[in-house]
């Protein structure tokens, strides 16, 4: 295998990295890590802000490529191993509800959290990307009810990327304990890479000593 094949993957645990981490489990896709302590400023030092400006993970860099933002990445990563089937193939029927909920995430869910979560005053629902909130957890429930998965009995990246989000709000609290999402959390986290994934954060934030 060519040298540049190899994924270098920028992480903290404690971070949106966690995702690309579950992600690359997924895919069985080889990488090396670069775990960055946020503690110690390792993502504010010169040599990562030479991958990153922004000084924030995830990023990876794969065949000489600088990859940031979490959705992008498992995107990205889902269409670089195609042979792993988490993505439909360009022209496949499927690629359009894909790529809908993939962005919906980052675009629409978080946004929405945070701005609730900080008691933040966005302006008038129609200036702003998510609407109000309570539509946008309308939509994210609406999305997940049918199940299991995104695209129904089809696992993807966008499953990835959507239900990170979806546990990481239940997991603080920041999204409605809604059953459609209780249901679609239990799925995820019966996943073998999903606990492989949270397994090997756990050993890596003890090593940070998180």
């Amino acid at each position: 295998m060519n040298g540049l094949d190899i994924i270098t993957f920028y992480h903290n645990p404690q971070s949106r990295a966690a995702t690309v981490r579950w992600m690359l489990e997924e895919l069985g896709a080889p990488f090396k890590m670069e775990a960055l302590n946020f503690q110690t400023g390792d993502h504010k030092k010169a040599d990562y802000l030479a991958v990153n400006p922004m000084g924030k993970v995830p990023a990876i860099i794969h065949k000489g490529v600088v990859i940031t933002e979490t959705a992008a990445i498992c995107c990205y990563l889902a269409d670089e191993y195609l042979g792993a089937g988490l993505a439909p193939a360009i022209g496949d029927a499927q690629r359009g509800t894909y790529l809908r909920w993939m962005f919906f995430a980052p675009a629409c869910m978080e946004p929405a959290v945070w701005d609730k979560a900080l008691q933040r005053t966005p302006g008038k629902p129609g200036m702003i990307g998510y609407g109000d909130f309570d539509s946008a957890m309308d939509v994210a429930a609406g999305a997940v009810a049918a199940g299991p998965y995104m695209l129904g009995e089809r696992f993807s990246a966008a499953d990835v990327v959507f239900g990170s989000m979806v546990l990481w709000g239940m997991m603080f609290k920041l999204i409605p304990e809604r059953p459609e999402f209780a249901a679609y959390a239990a799925r995820l986290t019966a996943r073998p890479a999903h606990q492989r994934a949270q397994a090997a954060d756990a050993e890596l934030s003890a090593t940070l000593g998180l």
